[in-house]
């Protein structure tokens, strides 16, 4: 049996103590300080953070300060060494009115985690009013008839000072007939009476004049008079007297003005105007119980004139009069005491006692946001407040163990990038019958954590180059977006380089790292390179950084940025100039020779074109546009010049044609000298074409392996990519051997074709040969002309 009594008991010790530490977790400790009114600004109250044991440090860090909804707070603390300093001159009559003791509780926060102190500052009063009656003259009038030891109550003075300060003591001047006998009525004070010790002749002294002094207990004590002037009335030798010894009633607060309190009665033996009673209010009532209830002074019944409010006063003891209409009224007194009953009139408050108005997006459910206090001025149930949220939120309310106390807790995961901020309704509604509620709104804002990485506008890119860009300019820019906000969305960019050999042409790009523009250092030859790859690295600028990489590709267009080489005619000295001798008896057609050249450019830009610039004579010669044959017109006639000069012009097909020219000598000759001339040339030029050819062969090498190393990359670069990004090679159904290719681009909308053939040394280009021909326009000319090109491979003898 003992066991079990003991066990309950061990239980309720174990609560206990659980309690006492959450509750030092909220209010750790309740400091008192005590400072004297009318101090100055600044002056020190006392140490908090010596009082209770905190550093320096700790307030800056848990950033320690004061709790006040009023706009101009009496105190401040120093949030740097935990001092309570004075704001303002305090007035403590202004401040605490007529209390005995003011007290002014102070509430400190600290935070992270949070702690609330409360402190309580008494105010001292000091002796700085004097005494002081609310007439500086009070007439009194006695019948001669008053018998020794009747009492005349008189104004009390009133001192705004409270405590040892406040009216101690009265003193009446020096006389015969009357002596001072003071009342202490708590509240209300002392209250001065005035007692006749010697009975009163009118005969002998009509007026009687005295002088009343009161003084507080300061050192030295202040006073301030009041002159009494006593008329002698003759006889009137009874006073009203009340039905009742004792008054007392109930009345709810908010009553109606006019509503009837009470009714008193008082009769008076005396006859005449000496028995006619009069009811009044005591001089010792003050204002405010003046401002809320009328008596009828016929009938005596006590009315409510103002607002009766049980939060301000719950009882009232009002000392009321009776006076007959003697010569020298009679007065009795009698006190009702009225007693208020509460209702429910006040809606509760709310106050928010420590709010973070931003909290972490990854902030766990149960994190405190702020610490809510109710109150309700009215009592019982109707003072009994419930305090609630809206549903749809992720915060929630739960009690604390201090008394209408709640602290506003997250209760589910927060996401930033769904909801910024939320503005949350707080209702507090009282038990009361009819029940009365209030709100508050608080507004939450989630603050960002780096917990989204950058993203691209697209993956992978794509961008076309032409050829010849300026170094250093800008190519080309990518862009990414990050939902995080400030420093977790502020992106910079970078180029991957890992330093494999296929990456080296990422070391002439460089990328402006705030806005992701990318530069090229060199200027771009499609001759050398025709496509290209590398990465680049959005991060953001949180903690931890995060990052994601986007592939882009690059296509280099072909310009016209090469002119076209002669090839022959060659001079020794190298320049394009050559001698041909033919025999006069040459018929029409006969071909003289052939002006061979080269063009680096493919496409349009590599197509080259033959014209006459300059020639003797027109009817002799004629020029083949595509080939450039010279070959014959007509025969020549004995009168025809021994040498003709012709100048050919060769140019490519480009927007902005590049050109070469070629001059060729033509010697006529007799038949027998053009033969032997013929030997002499071939066998001087054997060496010569074997030098050509043997060049001509590496150059169709080369070129047939670059071609090829091109399609495998494009074939490669068509497998990995997306079906948006497009690059094949379109070769021509009757390809004969021809180095004729063309390369398409496709990028969405958006086509690229490169069409042309790349020529050879000893390329001939056939007029009417229609085994590879395309039909492309003469852009350089206003009519509609079609020109069909066949593309032939011949060997150069």
């Amino acid at each position: 049996m003992e066991e079990r009594k003991r066990e309950p008991g061990r239980r309720g010790y174990l609560i206990r103590c659980v309690f006492a530490v959450l509750l030092w977790r909220v209010a750790s400790a309740q400091l008192r300080y005590s400072i004297s009114e009318e101090v100055n600004e600044g002056a020190v109250v006392g140490n908090i953070a010596r009082d209770l044991g905190l550093d320096k440090n700790t307030l800056k860090d848990r950033k320690y300060r004061i709790v006040s909804s009023n706009v101009d707070p009496l105190f401040y603390v120093n949030p740097n060494d935990g001092i309570l300093y004075v704001s303002r001159k305090i007035d403590r009559e202004e401040v605490c009115a007529q209390s005995s003791a003011c007290v002014i509780n102070v509430k400190t926060v600290l935070e992270t985690p949070l702690e609330v102190h409360y402190v309580t500052v008494e105010v001292l009063d000091i002796n700085d009013h004097t005494p002081s009656f609310q007439e500086n003259e009070t007439i009194l009038e006695i019948s001669e008839s008053v018998l020794p030891g009747t009492r005349f109550q008189l104004k009390a003075a009133r001192d705004q000072d409270s405590g040892q300060f406040s009216v101690q003591q009265y003193k009446l001047s020096n006389n015969d007939h009357f002596r001072l006998q003071v009342r202490d009525k708590g509240d209300d004070g002392k209250i001065p009476s005035l007692v006749i010790q010697k009975s009163l002749d009118r005969e002998t002294a009509r007026i009687h004049s005295l002088i009343l002094t009161a003084l507080d207990g300061g050192k030295p004590p202040q006073s301030g008079n009041m002159n009494i002037l006593i008329n002698v009335l003759d006889v009137n030798d009874n006073a009203p007297f009340f039905t009742k010894d004792e008054y007392s009633v109930t009345l709810n607060e908010n009553v109606p003005v006019g509503t009837t309190v009470i009714q008193v009665n008082a009769t008076d033996l005396d006859d005449g105007t000496n028995g006619n009673v009069v009811y009044s209010f005591s001089k010792s009532v003050n204002q405010n119980t003046l401002n809320l209830f009328y008596i009828n002074p016929i009938t005596g019944e006590l009315t409510v004139k103002g607002l009766i409010d049980y939060e301000e006063k719950d009882k009232y003891e009002i000392e009321i009069q009776a006076s007959d209409k003697g010569f020298a009224p009679l007065t009795t007194e009698k006190s009702i005491n009225i007693k208020i009953v509460d209702v429910n009139d006040n809606a509760p408050e709310i106050e928010v006692t420590s709010f973070s108005s931003s909290i972490p997006e990854d902030s766990r459910p149960g994190t405190t946001v702020a610490l809510i206090s109710v109150n309700d001025l009215d009592s019982g149930l109707n003072g009994k407040v419930i305090c609630s949220i809206g549903k749809d939120v992720p915060f929630a309310l739960t009690p604390s163990l201090q008394d209408k106390m709640f602290s506003l807790v997250t209760k589910s995961p927060l996401d930033r990038e769904k909801k910024v901020k939320y503005e949350l309704t707080i209702t507090a509604k009282d038990t009361g019958q009819p029940p009365l509620s209030s709100e508050k709104i608080i507004s939450v804002v989630v603050s960002d954590v780096n917990d989204n990485s950058p993203e691209f506008s697209l993956s992978p890119y794509a961008f076309y180059v032409t050829e010849g860009n300026v170094p250093g300019a800008s190519v080309f820019s990518v862009k990414a977006s990050d939902n995080d906000e400030n420093e977790n969305a502020l992106i910079s960019y970078h180029i991957f380089r890992d330093g494999i050999e296929d990456n080296k042409v990422t070391s002439f790009l460089n990328i402006n790292s705030e806005n992701g523009e990318i530069f090229a250092l060199k200027s771009f030859d499609f001759e050398t390179l025709k496509t290209f790859q590398f990465q680049v690295v959005a991060s953001d600028s949180g903690t931890p950084s995060l990052s994601s990489n986007v592939t882009v590709k690059v296509f280099i267009l072909d310009q016209n940025d090469n002119a076209p080489v002669i090839l022959y005619p060659l001079s020794s000295n190298g320049s394009a100039e050559g001698v041909e001798e033919i025999p006069r008896n040459f018929n029409a057609g006969h071909l003289v020779t052939k002006v061979r050249a080269y063009d680096a450019d493919i496409g349009y830009n590599g197509w080259l074109l033959f014209s006459l610039q300059q020639v003797t004579d027109h009817s002799l010669f004629g020029l083949d546009r595509y080939t450039g044959q010279i070959r014959t017109l007509r025969s020549f006639t004995e009168t025809d010049e021994a040498e003709h000069k012709l100048v050919i012009l060769v140019k490519d097909n480009g927007n902005v044609s590049l050109s070469a020219t070629a001059t060729v000598i033509v010697k006529l000759v007799e038949p027998k000298e053009a033969f032997a001339a013929s030997d002499v040339k071939s066998a001087a030029k054997d060496d010569e074409d074997n030098n050509v050819t043997f060049y001509l062969m590496i150059t169709l090498g080369s070129v047939s392996v670059l071609f090829l190393v091109s399609i495998i990359v494009l074939i490669a670069m068509q497998c990995s990519k997306s079906t948006d990004y497009t690059s094949k090679y379109l070769p021509e159904t009757n390809y004969d051997g021809t180095l004729c290719h063309s390369i398409q681009y496709r990028s969405g909308e958006k086509r690229y074709m490169l069409v042309g053939p790349r020529m050879s040394i000893g390329s001939t280009i056939v007029p009417g040969s229609h085994a590879n021909t395309l039909v492309l326009p003469d852009r350089r000319k206003a009519s509609e002309e079609v020109s069909h090109i066949g593309l032939k491979s011949t060997v150069f003898h």
